[in-house]
């Protein structure tokens, strides 16, 4: 088992649907946790990389309503707050 933790930025505001949705993405096999910043208005996920891939992670994102932009880096880039 290979755990790997992935960073996404989401835009817009979610609804309730897609938070509940969230909630219940955490039954799939694989992933681990599902920790959302609304302030920061990020999704991390730590999940099995030897059973999904971060793809697949955002097409499951994308499935509950949460407009995915981007994958962050969770190490901040040299001159970043």
């Amino acid at each position: 088992m290979t755990q790997l933790e992935a960073l996404y930025r989401y835009d817009g505001h979610p609804t309730e649907t897609a938070m509940f949705s969230l909630g219940n993405l955490r039954e799939v096999y694989g992933v681990r946790r599902i920790k959302v910043d609304e302030e920061l208005k990020t999704v991390r996920v730590e999940y099995d990389a030897t059973r999904l891939s971060s793809p697949t992670i955002i097409q499951l994102l994308r499935q509950t309503g949460l407009v995915v932009v981007e994958e962050l880096g969770l190490i901040p880039q040299a001159g970043s707050p």
